[in-house]
């Protein structure tokens, strides 16, 4: 396995698997690997001749107030995980190798990012766009694989592939969960033990979500407030949003009559967490 820190020698990378005709797929990361990215990983490695894993932490995601510098990362050990997976190439660049001095051109989505995550987190998706546009043009990928977990996210990356008419296919990947419901995330070793335990709630109010529309509860309201409620009852928690949506606009339903899709994201502690599930009419 190669471990890349500079743009030119990724690109000169791509360039030569592409003059060789091997497909690249590629899994971008900020690090702090687990077994969702790892399931991710797995899913690209079926899919091409040469596996590329980004690890880059990416500072213009990040608003003043959040968790940049905290953010969990153990470089070491995720290379030895993507070297067990079979990776290719772990490109791995340093903040300004991506964003060097003068830098001032970013990619920006119009009404994607304006729900769920795009409300509390302004720049978030502004970041998202960016980053992966440049790190498309370094890594210059067939396919890509990004987590479901993150579903805003995945809709805004395939928004801007057909926007801008990038000819890379976009996988999405399933939610891993741990053994307690609880989805995979970097930021779940933030949790104490009481916190996870609050965390759960989710996830159960998810599943409460779904067993009401298939006993015929299709009044989104109801089903928001009432896991608002269930959600708020376990201690520690501050909930960000809950929302039932359509899942290619994000635009909010009222009326549960074809499959929705229902969004959380949820202060536990100082932890942010969102999840997501598809309701499912029965």
């Amino acid at each position: 396995m190669k471990i890349i820190n500079n743009v030119k020698k990724m690109q000169a990378c791509a360039d030569q698997a592409r003059f060789e005709y091997k497909k690249i797929a590629f899994v971008p990361t900020m690090g702090y690997l687990h077994e969702g990215h790892l399931s991710l990983i797995r899913i690209a490695r079926e899919l091409c001749d040469l596996l590329v894993v980004s690890i880059f932490v990416n500072p213009s995601q990040f608003a003043p107030h959040e968790d940049f510098d905290a953010y969990p990362r153990n470089f070491q050990r995720d290379f030895e995980m993507t070297e067990k997976e079979g990776v290719d190439i772990v490109f791995s660049p340093e903040i300004d190798e991506i964003y060097p001095s003068k830098f001032q051109t970013y990619v920006s989505l119009e009404k994607i990012p304006i729900h769920l995550c795009g409300i509390s987190r302004p720049i978030f998706f502004r970041g998202v766009a960016t980053v992966v546009t440049k790190l498309f043009n370094i890594v210059k990928p067939h396919t890509a694989v990004f987590g479901k977990k993150d579903y805003q996210q995945l809709l805004v990356i395939r928004r801007m592939v057909s926007d801008l008419h990038m000819d890379i296919d976009i996988i999405g990947g399933e939610t891993i969960r741990e053994h307690d419901g609880l989805a995979m995330s970097s930021r779940n070793t933030y949790l104490t033990k009481t916190q996870r335990e609050s965390a759960l709630s989710l996830n159960k109010a998810m599943k409460s979500a779904q067993t009401a529309v298939e006993s015929g509860v299709i009044d989104a309201s109801r089903i928001i407030s009432e896991t608002k409620a269930f959600i708020s009852s376990h201690p520690g928690t501050q909930i960000d949003y809950v929302a039932i949506c359509d899942p290619e606009t994000l635009e909010d339903i009222q009326v549960i009559n074809r499959p929705a899709l229902m969004a959380l994201a949820v202060k536990v502690g100082s932890t942010r967490l969102i999840d997501n599930m598809i309701l499912n009419m029965k």
